[in-house]
């Protein structure tokens, strides 16, 4: 007999998006990404981080200070780099994500073909970027959901419930 408490798929790939978000360097903010296509096979992951060739210990981490002493010019978002490491096209595939994406990655979301974003976090839903993104998605009719990892529950058929 096989074992019913396994993980759904929303745990999995949401999982595999936690994981990747290990990886970032920022002190504030860990956010990683998994994209899946419609066979549920992950075709692109990625992390917050520096740009290919920039090293870690010669870039600023704050938040504080003049823009340029800041590190929000030179971080590349996790969904940005999930779609950049992406191995196959992303037409109708899904994006799970640490983090709700900010209006900048929502647009390239949008742009490269993703029809759905699966989220945990939404720590910035009071923004005017989170405004400017869910204007997009609903004009643009990607869907987005949240789902709480930590507090699923599992079915006989291992449907989340």
């Amino acid at each position: 007999m096989m074992r019913k408490d396994y993980i759904s798929w929303d745990a999995y790939f949401m999982g595999v998006a936690k994981l990747s978000a290990l990886r970032s360097k920022d002190p504030s903010t860990q956010v990683g990404a998994c994209i899946i296509n419609h066979d549920r096979r992950i075709v692109g992951i990625g992390y917050n981080g520096l740009p290919r060739g920039c090293e870690d210990d010669q870039f600023p981490w704050g938040s504080e200070g003049t823009f340029t002493e800041t590190k929000y010019p030179y971080v590349v978002h996790a969904e940005a780099n999930a779609i950049l490491n992406a191995t196959t096209n992303l037409k109708d595939a899904s994006i799970y994500v640490t983090l709700f994406p900010c209006n900048e990655c929502t647009k390239l979301i949008i742009q490269s073909g993703i029809k759905e974003i699966v989220y945990e976090s939404n720590k910035y839903q009071d923004s005017k970027e989170h405004q400017a993104a869910i204007k997009m998605l609903k004009a643009s009719g990607v869907q987005y959901r949240k789902i709480e990892v930590g507090e699923l529950k599992y079915d006989q058929t291992n449907q989340a419930v």
